[in-house]
């Protein structure tokens, strides 16, 4: 057999400028599921801090920008699928990047099952199909098949994958601030079944409900706007990679701090801070409750908008953490075959259906250890993220540090704004450790080792890493010979050969 010309071998390298700017940005924003997460959170951090929730997620989104600057400006000089893994295995070294990379990929491990259930469960809900909720081996299996369909819109190609997102985030968009007018109106008009109470300019005001209340309720900020970097990691896709996927990381926090910060003055103008505080264990199910009291025979409208924000969110999930895999395997951080593209999609299919797998045997092993097992797993990702966001604030001073000084833009927006932000995360992290280690904060309420099962999962989830990393740098060292470089001054804001 012949062997392939240059004009019949498949390309390789996944499919530039497959998706623009607004594609990049709507993905971004599905990642974070806005809906879903306002859902989950809303009704603890009420318990927390009272009419002051807005504030909190005001004050959430300080550390988010600033992280987010990082991802801009280092996205600018390495436009790498792996984002933090190879910024920061430029920035500090291969060990500190692989942990990194690391910590991304089982990030989407673990709340992907979690996203998919949601999805499922909203929608039969919406569709009047409550005792179908209640039966778990239906419920379980609609989730796996879910997780199986996105699986394959993300190997089918990236444009596939926008054009669903941009369905998505219109119906959740329009459905939220549907609820969100419902219920300031019916505040207003006094018309409300619930003890609601006006809004007022002053819940903005984070630090009003006291110092620790404001920590545990950040804490629970950093997970509802965790997945605005997805953007960033389609960078090889996205057209004009070297600014378009920071951006669109930039605009989706700005975004979501107007969504998030609407909806929750909405939500406690209308229910009343004593409502959400006593209702607060049920979690995301406090839309279902709302909406039944706002929206009445339309409360399927809310409903709708938390299973649409799970589907999103179980696709876009999937993305950072396979491009991730991807990026490591072209490194030899990880097996070759982590690197497989799809010859037609130009995707990366083999890391994208691990990740699938992985997941969705997380997903049917937790569960079947209890619901709130599952719950205990997500608010392990708090650890996680905490770690590679502030990672990445660390990497961006650390690559750029012979050029900060050269104009105040530089100090300020590529190196103290993200080491400040490393900063927050890092304090969030050590405060969240110390949560996480008494029993009786986890939803659980047992002791694992000693130690809250939260706790427990973080921690062995970092020990199988770096048990993975050291069997691997024994198999394959080539990655490990890589040293920490400098960002190249070409390349950088502003700057002027002397």
């Amino acid at each position: 057999m012949a062997e392939a010309t240059e004009a019949t071998r498949p390309p390789e390298g996944l499919k530039a400028d497959a998706i623009g700017f607004v594609d990049a940005l709507v993905i971004g924003l599905n990642a974070t599921s806005p809906a879903y997460s306002l859902a989950a959170a809303i009704g603890p951090v009420v318990a927390l801090v009272g009419v002051y929730a807005p504030g909190v997620m005001l004050a959430s989104f300080v550390p988010m920008l600033l992280i987010a600057s990082a991802f801009y400006y280092l996205n600018r000089v390495d436009q790498d699928c792996g984002t933090t893994f190879s910024w920061v295995t430029r920035a500090i070294g291969p060990w500190a990047g692989w942990l990194g990379g690391w910590a991304i990929t089982m990030t989407g491990v673990l709340v992907v099952g979690s996203l998919a259930d949601v999805a499922v469960t909203f929608a039969l809900l919406a569709f009047g199909l409550d005792s179908w909720v209640d039966n778990e081996f239906v419920r379980e299996t609609l989730t796996v098949l879910l997780i199986l369909v996105m699986t394959a819109v993300c190997v089918i190609g990236t444009e596939v994958s926008a054009k669903v997102q941009n369905i998505l985030i219109l119906a959740q968009v329009a459905c939220l601030l549907a609820f969100a007018v419902v219920a300031i109106y019916r505040v207003y008009a006094d018309t409300g079944s619930l003890d609601s109470v006006d809004p007022a300019f002053g819940w903005l005001d984070p630090f009003g409900a006291g110092g620790a209340e404001l920590t545990a309720g950040l804490l629970l900020g950093v997970f509802i706007y965790w997945g605005w970097e997805s953007a960033v990691n389609l960078t090889e896709e996205v057209e004009n990679s070297a600014t378009a996927p920071g951006k669109a990381a930039v605009w989706s926090t700005v975004i979501l701090l107007v969504t998030y910060v609407s909806v929750a003055y909405a939500v406690v103008a209308y229910a009343g801070p004593a409502y959400l505080a006593e209702n607060a264990e049920e979690e995301e199910f406090i839309f279902a409750l709302l909406a039944d009291e706002a929206m009445g025979a339309w409360d399927w409208v809310v409903l709708l908008a938390v299973s649409t924000s799970g589907l999103a969110s179980t696709q876009t999930t999937i993305i950072p953490a396979s491009r991730t895999a991807l990026s490591m395997a072209r490194r030899h951080a990880l097996p070759a075959h982590f690197g497989h593209i799809h010859a037609r999609f130009r995707t990366p299919d083999v890391s994208t259906w691990w990740v699938a797998a992985i997941a969705i045997a997380w997903y049917l092993v937790v569960r079947q250890i209890s619901e709130n097992a599952l719950f205990d797993s997500l608010t392990a990702l708090s650890l996680l993220i905490a770690f590679y966001y502030a990672l990445t604030g660390v990497a961006c001073a650390v690559y750029y540090r012979r050029h900060l000084t050269e104009s105040v833009r530089n100090f300020a927006l590529i190196g103290l704004g993200p080491l400040v932000g490393a900063g927050l995360l890092v304090w969030l992290l050590v405060e969240s450790i110390g949560d996480m280690s008494d029993p009786a904060n986890s939803y659980s309420g047992v002791s694992w080792f000693g130690l809250g099962p939260p706790l427990v999962i973080g921690i062995g989830i970092t020990l199988a890493g770096v048990v993975l990393m050291l069997v691997w740098r024994l198999t394959a060292p080539a990655f490990w010979a890589e040293r920490p470089e400098v960002a190249d001054p070409a390349l950088v804001p502003g700057h002027k050969e002397p």
